[in-house]
């Protein structure tokens, strides 16, 4: 794969306040686990949360469902019972901040994936 342009440099300006969003959602008050599921086994099945028990809590399926609702706007419309479902476990303010963190993540990989960036992992 190659890198099709540096969105870092093209865009810097927008890159930074991105990482100001980034920023904003970490002192939100939601717990950091729960905004970047970061262990490795909990990380490696996210694609799987549905079919793996309860090896993710109650909030944290609450937020993949979430995710996986507002990621898929275009198809699901973000329904009523979702909004519910999640209102359920997060209060607005939580709700809101985990969006706009769904939605930066999004961003990010709409950014690597259209200039087919490498992840920074494979670069090591």
């Amino acid at each position: 794969m190659t890198l099709g342009m540096d969105y870092n440099t093209a865009a810097a300006a927008g890159v930074k306040a991105l990482e100001r969003v980034h920023g904003q959602i970490m002192q939100s008050g939601l717990p950091k686990a729960l905004v970047d599921l970061v262990t490795v086994e909990k990380l490696v099945l996210v694609p799987v949360w549905r079919e793996v028990g309860t090896l993710f809590d109650d909030t944290e399926r609450a937020a993949l469902a979430w995710a996986e609702t507002v990621t898929r706007v275009a198809e699901t419309h973000v329904p009523d019972v979702a909004h519910e479902a999640a209102s359920a476990v997060f209060d607005d303010k939580q709700l809101a901040d985990l969006t706009i963190a769904i939605g930066l993540i999004n961003t990010y990989n709409r950014l690597a994936i259209s200039f087919r960036d490498t992840p920074a992992a494979a670069k090591l």
